[in-house]
C-alpha cells in the first residue's frame, strides 16, 4: 500500500488551526472473483480503511468507497447466500 500524502483541504478556512486534511489514494483496481468470465465486470480494491467498487467498463465514471465493516458485511451476505444456492 503507497503512502499516504495530505493536504489541506480546499473547504479549510484561512491559517485557522483547525484544518481538515485530505489524501488521494490511487486504488490498483482488479477484477473481482465473483464477476466469473463475463465481460461485464466489477473491479475491486483494497483501500486501507476498507474497499472501492467500479465498473469496468466506465472506470472514468469513478468508484464507490466502502468502510472495512461494510464491505465486511457484503462479503459476508455473498458467501452465505452462495452457500443457500
Amino acid at each position: 500500500m503507497p503512502d499516504l500524502v495530505f493536504r489541506k483541504s480546499s473547504y479549510s478556512s484561512g491559517n485557522s488551526q483547525n484544518c481538515v486534511e485530505v489524501a488521494h489514494l490511487p486504488p490498483d483496481f482488479r477484477t473481482s472473483s465473483y464477476s466469473g468470465h463475463a465481460q461485464n465486470c466489477v473491479e475491486v480494491a483494497d483501500l486501507p480503511c476498507g474497499a472501492a467498487v467500479r465498473d469496468s467498463k466506465h472506470p472514468e465514471l469513478g468508484h464507490l468507497a466502502f468502510s472495512a465493516a461494510e464491505w465486511s458485511a457484503f462479503l459476508t451476505t455473498l458467501k452465505t447466500e452462495g452457500d443457500a444456492a
